[in-house]
């Protein structure tokens, strides 16, 4: 069983590479803290596998959120604190997994890579 984890940041805000790589950050810890000890084990020992991908906006986030917990793969809803580059409570970021592959990319199979 292989697993992964992926984060989806939001293309529309344009944020700088730095402000980028804290949110997907975020979104990797929290994701990975929803995660059962069993699969946090497996996914560790598997080389933490993760893919970084892009949505369009805060709509397309909360869908993919959605669907996500319907499936049953933890993910966390980022929102920025506000004290850099862009107005508090921004919805920046999604955390997906870790989980199955194959169920992960019934989510995000369609969504491009970040670049």
């Amino acid at each position: 069983m292989e697993l992964k984890q992926v984060i989806v940041i939001r293309s529309d805000l344009k944020l700088t590479k730095g402000k980028l790589a804290a949110q997907a950050a975020h979104a990797s810890i929290s994701s990975f803290l929803e995660t059962s000890p069993q699969m946090a084990k497996l996914w560790k020992s598997q080389g933490q596998k993760k893919v970084v991908l892009k949505a369009k906006n805060k709509e397309d986030l909360l869908m993919l959120q959605d669907k996500c917990s319907k499936l049953g793969i933890p993910n966390a809803l980022i929102f920025d604190a506000g004290r850099t580059e862009i107005k508090s409570g921004t919805l920046t970021a999604l955390g997906i997994g870790p989980d199955k592959e194959e169920k992960i990319n019934k989510v995000t199979g369609s969504l491009p890579l970040l670049k």
